[in-house]
């Protein structure tokens, strides 16, 4: 149970520092095949050492990459839910002084665009 535990523990850790080394830009390639030989040959140490070494770092560009993913998040919802009820009114107006519906079919896009 004990060596399923740090197996589990090797195999997460392995991933989180794989990920940070492809996520670093400011390491070159030749570093980064480095590391990867070293945690092919060391697994245990190299994974120790780079968390030794390279731990702050990797704690902000784990931050970074969270805010990029976040504020991804909110533009895209922003694009997906529409306009707001002031926009809708702004282009039914448009609409309506160019001719293309009538007053009537104004007041009810303006009814709907209050009440969604």
């Amino acid at each position: 149970m004990v060596w399923w535990f740090v197996f589990l523990t090797y195999l997460v850790l392995l991933w989180h520092v794989c990920g940070d080394l492809f996520r670093d830009t400011r390491l070159g390639g030749w570093a980064k095949a480095a590391w990867i030989v070293a945690l092919i040959v060391l697994p245990y140490l190299s994974i120790l050492v780079y968390v030794i070494a390279r731990g702050r770092g990797m704690t902000a560009r784990h931050a970074t990459a969270r805010e990029q993913a976040r504020e991804r998040t909110e533009e895209y919802i922003r694009e997906t839910a529409g306009r707001s009820p002031a926009d809708e009114i702004a282009r039914a107006k448009a609409l309506l002084d160019s001719g293309a519906i009538s007053a009537d079919e104004f007041g009810t896009l303006k009814q709907r665009a209050l009440a969604g």
